[in-house]
């Protein structure tokens, strides 16, 4: 289809120096989609209305975005965007397991704090492709690829002894994006009960038992209090 762009499997590649002016139309699109998609669902999404907030003419909407599956795909590709980005700002390739997994709360908390409406949209589309192959299409290779991100994280982590070895990684992936999409959706959202959700994740999947052994080495490596000092005279 027109204007479809396809993704490495990583779903991370280099930013482009300088937009065309096509491009910039696109995002412009797909921003005022988006923000429809908030206010009124799927179901409210109105070219005359995209239109109007772009502030362009009927023709020249069709003209980028020629049917409703084209315009779903769009919002789509700059939900993918949106995400690649993350990853272009924040490198992770050369970090451990838990570091990238620590990265991946760091983007999460970014998006619901600050970009809300990804999220939102992601989850609209989500239901809606419930019952839309159309829609399925668009974003159900998404969210599959953010479950297998995940699931491959907590993979390597058990291997590397920092994660819970009785962990199910495709279950808790699948914990994780529930998590994520149920916080943004909520009506009472805040920094102090993100940083609750997010411990209690870390908390879930951290290995108890590396965690007693570096507690047991804090203690028996701690300076003994003056108080306590046996005296040798």
């Amino acid at each position: 289809m027109r204007g479809r762009r396809v993704y490495p499997a990583a779903m991370i590649e280099s930013a482009p120096t300088r937009r065309a002016p096509t491009d910039d139309r696109r995002a412009a699109i797909a921003a005022a989609a988006r923000a429809l998609i908030v206010e009124k669902g799927v179901e409210g999404l109105r070219t005359r209305d995209i239109a109007e907030r772009v502030g362009i003419n009927i023709a020249t909407l069709h003209y980028h975005v020629p049917s409703k599956e084209a315009l779903i795909e769009l919002v789509a590709e700059s939900l993918r965007d949106a995400f690649i980005q993350q990853s272009i700002d924040r490198p992770r390739a050369h970090l451990s397991a838990a570091e990238r997994m620590d990265l991946e709360f760091v983007d999460f908390r970014e998006i619901a704090l600050e970009r809300a409406e990804i999220m939102l949209v992601f989850s609209e589309l989500m239901e809606r492709g419930r019952r839309d192959p159309r829609i399925a299409e668009a974003i159900l290779p998404m969210k599959r690829r953010w479950r297998s991100i995940l699931a491959d994280l907590l993979t390597e982590g058990v291997s590397e002894g920092v994660y819970r070895r009785d962990i199910d990684p495709e279950a808790f992936a699948t914990v994780m994006i529930s998590s994520f999409i149920g916080f943004c959706r909520s009506p009472q959202k805040s920094a102090e009960a993100l940083d609750r959700l997010v411990a209690e994740l870390q908390r879930a999947i951290r290995n108890p038992a590396r965690d007693a052994a570096a507690d047991l080495s804090n203690s028996t490596g701690m300076p003994r209090h003056p108080g306590d000092t046996v005296s040798r005279e």
